[in-house]
């Protein structure tokens, strides 16, 4: 499983708050596994320079046909402007039509906290699932 390690592209402060996000993409087919992955990385060379970025990491599972990301923010601010600028915002767009499912989740942490676990994101999101398809059932 092919795993980007936590990177810092701006330290934060050693006593502050982070935005978090954490995100599951799994796509329909594993045809469309390369095209996600080669889309992620330009992604996460963008990560690398956005401004308020304090840790990303990215663990692809590709034979699963899963994509999870986990960030931390200066703000939530700095996280939406990443996600609406390009390469980003085209990336997002282009790849809607392959998606199966995504779920994302967000909270804050302590800054003395980074780098984030994986453990911790995994099982957030996994209640974010559980509360989205219960929002489902409900509209149906």
């Amino acid at each position: 499983m092919p795993t980007l390690p936590w990177t810092v592209p701006n330290p934060p402060p050693p006593d502050g708050t982070a935005f978090v996000m954490a995100s599951r993409f799994e796509v329909r087919s594993l045809k469309d596994v390369p095209r996600l992955f080669l889309r992620s990385l330009a992604a996460w060379r963008q990560v690398r320079t956005a401004p308020g970025a304090y840790g990303a990491s990215l663990i692809a599972q590709p034979f699963e046909r899963v994509f999870w990301t986990l960030s931390a923010w200066e703000d939530r601010d700095a996280l939406y402007a990443y996600a609406r600028t390009e390469p980003h915002r085209g990336i997002m767009t282009s790849l809607r039509s392959t998606m199966r499912d995504s779920t994302f989740t967000f909270w804050e942490a302590d800054t003395g906290g980074l780098p984030l676990s994986w453990d911790d994101a995994r099982r957030r999101l996994a209640e974010q699932a559980r509360v989205d398809a219960a929002g489902d059932a409900s509209v149906a």
